[in-house]
């Protein structure tokens, strides 16, 4: 197998890990690139892959992302020392390492199971110019039920419709709709987390996040109460916002 060695967070030369093949004829130093983009990856990431090997005097590149590739990307790339490696392949290449994967486009969700307007929105504030991405896990113990529990911007919903990602209400820069009634019966907890998202800034964190809370409303968009969130701090990328437990 592969000797591979992840690279620091930043300052890493555009490598994330770097790899190499013993094989004596076929192998040599590897470069890998990883892009968690929600569109698709432009041919300039892929130009910027092959300088990077070159720089780098590597035989090889390899650029993973969980989103796809255009034509344009495809034509730099052929004929040239480079692997791309798109969202679905490498949910099939976890597949057949027996591991598990999954990506999720996006798609309405769907209603919650529960009664009509039986359901509260969560509306998240915060100060700064951060990108976040607000991610909701349902979770039994210190455990997320399952992939399809981990509602983000490629899951929008669960599997029930009990919580998804919505439309942020005025003055909210994110929302979650949760049917707390609607949650399965093993579930326990659903806690809330933002994540900086490394596709707007790979270098950023949380030191910018300030004056940060989560508005309690009813269906209706009416604010019930708030929950205040503490402030980010510089070399955090990510940060829980609430935990909500069922009693």
């Amino acid at each position: 197998g592969l000797q591979a060695v992840t690279t620091r967070r930043s300052n890493d030369g555009g490598v994330d890990v770097d790899a190499l093949d013993p094989d004596p004829i076929s192998g040599g130093s590897i470069v890998v690139q990883v892009k968690r983009y929600r569109n698709t990856v432009p041919p300039s990431a892929v130009r910027d892959l092959f300088g990077t090997v070159q720089g780098a005097g590597a035989n090889k590149g390899v650029l993973v992302t969980t989103s796809k590739f255009g034509p344009g990307s495809y034509a730099f790339a052929e004929g040239k020392p480079l692997t791309l490696i798109s969202g679905n392949e490498l949910v099939d290449l976890l597949r057949q390492h027996g591991l598990r994967g999954r990506l999720g486009a996006p798609v309405a969700a769907p209603a919650p199971s529960s009664p009509s307007g039986d359901f509260n929105l969560l509306g998240m504030v915060w100060r700064g110019s951060v990108a976040l991405d607000v991610c909701a896990l349902v979770c039994e113990g210190g455990r997320v039920l399952g992939d399809e529990w981990f509602v983000f911007y490629n899951n929008p919903s669960t599997p029930d419709g009990s919580v998804a990602a919505v439309t942020a209400s005025p003055g909210d820069r994110a929302a979650v709709r949760v049917g707390f009634d609607a949650l399965p019966a093993r579930a326990d907890r659903l806690v809330l987390v933002a994540a900086v998202d490394p596709e707007a800034d790979p270098d950023a964190d949380l030191r910018g996040f300030t004056e940060a809370g989560i508005r309690l409303r009813d269906a209706s968009g009416g604010e019930l109460d708030r929950l205040d969130v503490s402030d980010g701090r510089p070399g955090e990328t990510a940060l829980v916002l609430g935990s909500f437990r069922r009693r």
